[in-house]
Order: C-alpha cells, then sequence, then structure tokens
C-alpha cells in the first residue's frame, strides 16, 4: 500500500502583530463619495435619483406623493 504523503510550507516565525495590520491597511471600508441635490439640498450619491425630492439632474424624474 503506497501513501501519497504531501508536505507544505510551513513559516519559519510567527507574523507579528504590526506586520499583519500593514498588510492589511487597504482591506478598510472607504466612505462612498457623496454630493448635494441641486433641487433640495439632500446628500445623494453622484449619477442617481434623489430619494426626497425625486430630481436627477435640476429636473423631475419620479413624482413623489406627500405622505397624509
Amino acid at each position: 500500500m503506497k501513501l501519497d504523503i504531501q508536505l507544505f510550507a510551513v513559516p519559519f516565525r510567527k507574523v507579528s502583530k504590526t506586520r499583519k495590520r500593514m498588510r492589511r491597511s487597504h482591506n478598510a471600508m472607504e466612505v462612498p463619495g457623496m454630493s448635494k441635490c441641486p433641487s433640495c439640498g439632500e446628500m445623494i450619491k453622484p449619477h442617481r435619483v434623489c430619494s426626497k425630492c425625486g430630481s436627477y439632474k435640476g429636473k423631475v424624474a419620479v413624482v413623489k406623493e406627500e405622505a397624509e
């Protein structure tokens, strides 16, 4: 009976906290770019219809019904 034994590389030393954190420094979440709606001044993501007033590029794109 033949056994297939695979040997894997094992790190010689433990990775320090500093080196591990430096490697992961690019994994942080970023805040999306925001712009003001020209109609109502609400902060929105660029190239999207405003959820508050329903306008896009200064024109009404979605008619919003007022809640009573």
